[in-house]
């Protein structure tokens, strides 16, 4: 292994891996500018997400009262991103970034979008409300990593893709998110947070009290297992696209550039590989990787990159060859 993707990996603490979400994970591979950037964008939608999320894990409802304060928070710190004086170091920080590195505001609406359908409902109605509101959950912050990977750099300063990062983002960010929501069922639920659409749930004859039934252990129905199934088959689709995209991207980016998405596909490749609808427990322990885990998976993704470039390659097959990792 070269020092340099020693280097990058001594810098990632895997033992305390659930504080580095695998968007900044894929990101240490970049220069420390661009890397700072993400981190300085996610802390920011982290911070919102937060807010919500830590009020739905309560048991007790959210008064409309509440849903107005919380509404008005959220879209004055997305106001912020238009004033370049603050008192608060983050913000300010965080504006300069986002000039600096030419990142759409529309990105941040999206998301903001999204955050405030949160606060004002419980749950979606249909698989397609599901999949607009991920547009901002998670195709947004999806596109800042994209855009950040896909900068072009000249003496002025850094220069927008030349691509739209929103429709290369799409889907991985639909591919991760399903993912990301069977991954974490069980403690989703046990926080009160649903992200199974209520028709799809009709469809298998289940209600969101049995998802909960079976967060706390009860036996796994049929049904459940149909459900699981499905969104699997779904996300399955989505990581075909995916495929696609990094095929079309494929020699068109710097190579530590080009590395980060092929190596945040892989992360939660890696936990779909863990999904077995007919046979799982669903539960998080199952469907989590653990430190190590993540680390092999991460070192043998370096290792298969430096590979290919001394193969002088450009990751013309991936996708014959990205299911072999």
């Amino acid at each position: 292994m070269t020092p340099e993707i020693t280097r990058i990996l001594n810098k990632i603490d895997f033992e305390n891996i659930d504080k580095h979400p695998n968007i900044l994970i894929a990101a240490r591979i970049w220069d420390d500018q661009r890397y700072h950037a993400a981190k300085v964008c996610y802390k920011f939608m982290r911070m919102i997400d937060d807010l919500i999320d830590n009020r739905k894990a309560k048991e007790e409802a959210i008064s409309c009262l509440e849903q107005k304060m919380m509404t008005d928070q959220v879209n004055s710190w997305i106001d912020c991103l238009y004033h370049t004086e603050h008192e608060d170091p983050f913000l300010q920080e965080l504006v300069a970034t986002v000039s600096k590195f030419k990142i759409p505001l529309g990105l941040f609406h999206h998301f903001t979008k999204s955050m405030l359908y949160d606060i004002n409902n419980d749950g979606f109605a249909s698989l397609e409300e599901f999949l607009d509101y991920a547009e901002g959950a998670s195709v947004a912050p999806a596109s800042v990593f994209v855009h950040l990977c896909c900068l072009g750099e000249s003496e002025q300063g850094f220069t927008a893709p030349p691509w739209e990062v929103t429709e290369l983002a799409r889907p991985c960010a639909r591919f991760s998110y399903i993912v990301h929501i069977i991954r974490d069922f069980q403690q989703d639920q046990l926080e009160n947070l649903n992200y199974f659409a209520t028709n799809m749930l009709l469809k298998h004859g289940l209600t969101p009290a049995d998802l909960k039934k079976i967060a706390r252990g009860a036996p796994i129905p049929d049904s459940f297992r149909d459900l699981i199934g499905e969104y699997y088959e779904i996300a399955d689709s989505y990581r075909a696209e995916t495929l696609r995209v990094l095929d079309r991207l494929s020699g068109q980016l710097d190579d530590r550039y080009f590395f980060s998405l092929h190596l945040i596909y892989q992360l939660y490749q890696m936990v779909f590989d863990r999904i077995e609808p007919r046979s799982g427990t669903f539960t998080s322990a199952e469907l989590n990787p653990t430190p190590s885990e993540m680390r092999k998976k991460v070192t043998e993704v370096a290792l298969f990159w430096e590979d290919l470039i001394k193969a002088n390659k450009r990751l013309p097959g991936i996708r014959a060859t990205a299911s072999k990792l």
